[in-house]
């Protein structure tokens, strides 16, 4: 018996959308090795944490997953802080767990899910369907098939030779059909595909494709609902595919690398957000003014922003593309 194939086809579009990522990516590459590519890493994986625990319903803004990713504290129901807790340890673990490995996705699930659902790390007991809001769009398999069904798509994901970029769709479409969890599937099945992407090149990674979905979560709804009538996942293929492109298109559109000074001061308020254009210039020998003079730069570029009074307000910084 071969290795079960999930029924997908590639359209024209997904062949175009293929070659447009391959042709952008090498340049993404480029920018993420770029002086602030350590500040465009950290502020794309807190939009990642942000954006993909937004669309199962946490209320916390960037700002205070930002907070937290700090270590400092935040007052915010129990549940939604231990939701960010839990995806900053599993974002970060990532890295270790292998993409081709169901025990490794077991593990992420253990530790995404940690305190929050009674099966952490194991698969569901009982049936479950995919909702887009109050809209049940799928009935899942019966719980005891999800094993099986879950050891199939990894064996097809580690032996079939189709692009990367389209198993990645394929696996991601096919993760949501199972829904092999009993809660967190969402967010684990944006995880994986990111994982896979970076068996394909790390830079993909770093790239927040969670925040493109945020922003049209209709969208993908729609596209697992349109690909479950017609037992083809091509309609999410096509989605997937665009909002990658256009996650690779908003990061290599972004502003020029940052000055050696620049990211001293961006490193400054990091530190304490608020900190004064004076402090700051008795920490580098240079004058208030200069400093001010960069740091109105900075605020053109859309990489910082102020927030509240002069004398009491606070830096943001925000993520350094041009808006």
């Amino acid at each position: 018996m071969g290795v079960y194939t999930p029924p997908f086809s590639v359209s024209a579009k997904a062949v175009r959308l293929v070659a447009e990522i391959a042709a952008l990516v090498e340049r993404y590459s480029i920018r993420m090795e770029q002086d602030d590519a350590l500040f465009l890493r950290k502020a794309n994986r807190i939009r990642t944490i942000h954006s993909s625990l937004a669309i199962e319903g946490n209320e916390l803004s960037e700002d205070e997953v930002r907070t937290l990713l700090e270590g400092k504290s935040v007052i915010a129901p129990i549940q939604q802080l231990q939701e960010v807790r839990n995806a900053i340890l599993c974002y970060d673990e990532s890295e270790k767990w292998d993409a081709y490995c169901v025990n490794d996705m077991l593990r992420a699930h253990g530790c995404m899910m940690d305190g929050l659902c009674a099966r952490a790390g194991a698969f569901r007991s009982g049936g479950v369907g995919v909702f887009a809001g109050d809209k049940l769009i799928h009935m899942a398999p019966p719980a005891h098939m999800v094993p099986t069904l879950m050891q199939q798509l990894f064996d097809w994901l580690s032996t079939a030779e189709d692009h990367l970029l389209i198993k990645s769709c394929v696996f991601h479409y096919e993760f949501e059909f199972i829904h092999p969890f009993s809660d967190g599937n969402g967010r684990i099945g944006r995880l994986w595909q990111s994982l896979i992407l970076g068996k394909l090149h790390p830079a993909f990674l770093h790239l927040p494709v969670e925040n493109m979905v945020y922003a049209v979560q209709s969208g993908y709804y729609k596209a697992i609902e349109e690909s479950s009538k017609l037992a083809d996942c091509a309609p999410f293929i096509d989605f997937m595919l665009e909002e990658i492109l256009h996650a690779l298109q908003q990061a290599t559109a972004a502003s020029p690398p940052l000055s050696e000074f620049e990211s001293f001061i961006v490193q400054c308020i990091e530190n304490d957000a608020s900190v004064s254009a004076k402090q700051i210039a008795e920490q580098c020998g240079k004058s208030a003014r200069q400093v001010e003079k960069y740091i109105a730069e900075l605020k053109k570029k859309g990489i910082l922003q102020r927030e509240g009074a002069r004398k009491n307000g606070r830096w943001r910084i925000c993520h350094p593309q041009k808006q």
